[in-house]
């Protein structure tokens, strides 16, 4: 599924949030799509939103058989990958101190985003 940060928006107010909880959403095509100004508090890991920056990489989920939920993956696209990588790039510059992790390295009840942050950030010098 490719959506769009408009879609994750209304997903969001549906739920009572003000607005998309995340600061930048990065599409299938790795099109980053701005979210909430990255001077709002996010809405995307209870806990650390009033001191992070909420990246969402669109996927993560593969499609259930008729009528199953939908299953983590790995399966985010080159695109992305290299979009990520110029977004945390430029983060760090405007956040020198910045801790670059995934949402799952801050929860026990998230999976996502399905693969080590810290690692992936490591390999790239992040």
């Amino acid at each position: 599924m490719d959506v769009d940060v408009r879609t994750i928006d209304r997903w969001h107010r549906v739920r009572g949030w003000l607005m998309v909880g995340y600061h930048l959403v990065i599409r299938r095509d790795g099109t980053a799509e701005n979210g909430r100004p990255l001077n709002m508090v996010g809405a995307h890991v209870s806990g650390y939103n009033n001191r992070s920056v909420g990246v969402c990489l669109v996927g993560g989920m593969k499609e259930g058989t008729a009528g199953a939920h939908p299953v983590d993956e790995t399966n985010f696209t080159p695109e992305q990958y290299t979009t990520l990588a110029i977004v945390v790039r430029t983060l760090k510059d405007k956040f020198p101190n910045a801790v670059v992790v995934g949402h799952n390295d801050l929860t026990r009840t998230k999976t996502c985003p399905t693969f080590d942050v810290k690692a992936w950030a490591a390999s790239l010098n992040l």
